[in-house]
């Protein structure tokens, strides 16, 4: 049993089946096997945007059939048909994320490509949101993908065509339109007042 996070070797690839062993209360995410510590505690611009957000979502998806979930939420994207936890080496959790296929979610969360991920930066995970975790959306078939910068008071919307992504646009005003949900329009002061 892994009960501090020292006991891991940084430079290790690992499983969903190890993941479930640790038992240390660090958050971290595997990404190809590779271990990722999760940011300390949010600032309180993180956590404004995401409350601001998740409000609206649940707001809007209350009666559909739809879940919003947000962090610590364990996302598993098993490659292929792989599914037991000795063959699945990505978890992720992201800030946000809308499920539909209602099919893909258990006791420890989904498994398998939210719809829509909604990641929210911090300084230390900017780089991570636009680099591997854009990649790794990308790859799984998540259909959409926002990044929401809290300091420029910005959104970078993405989605998912051919299975690359487009960025549709980067709001810094005005309402901002979900691609796969078309009546849904989120007001950028809202996420930012």
């Amino acid at each position: 049993m892994i009960t501090d996070i020292s006991q891991l070797d940084p430079k290790g690839t690992y499983t969903y089946a190890d993941y479930l062993k640790w038992q240390f209360d660090e958050s971290v995410e595997l990404i190809k096997g590779k271990l990722h510590r999760m940011s300390p505690a949010p600032k309180r611009k993180h956590q404004d945007a995401s409350v601001n957000l998740e409000y609206t979502l649940l707001q809007y998806f209350e009666d559909k059939p739809c879940k919003v979930y947000d962090a610590p939420f364990d996302v598993r994207l098993p490659v292929q048909n792989r599914k037991k936890p000795n063959q699945i080496y990505t978890v992720i959790q992201p800030d946000i994320c809308v499920i539909c296929d209602l099919t893909m979610l258990d006791d420890d969360g989904c498994m398998g490509a939210p719809d829509w991920i909604i990641e929210i930066t911090s300084p230390r995970t900017a780089k991570h949101d636009f680099n591997e975790k854009y990649n790794l959306y990308e790859e799984a078939g998540v259909r959409e993908y926002w990044i929401v910068q809290p300091v420029e008071k910005a959104v970078n919307v993405y989605t998912l065509e051919n299975g690359e992504y487009a960025l549709v646009d980067v709001y810094e005003s005005g309402n901002i339109p979900c691609r796969i949900f078309p009546d849904l329009l989120v007001p950028h002061e809202r996420i930012f007042r």
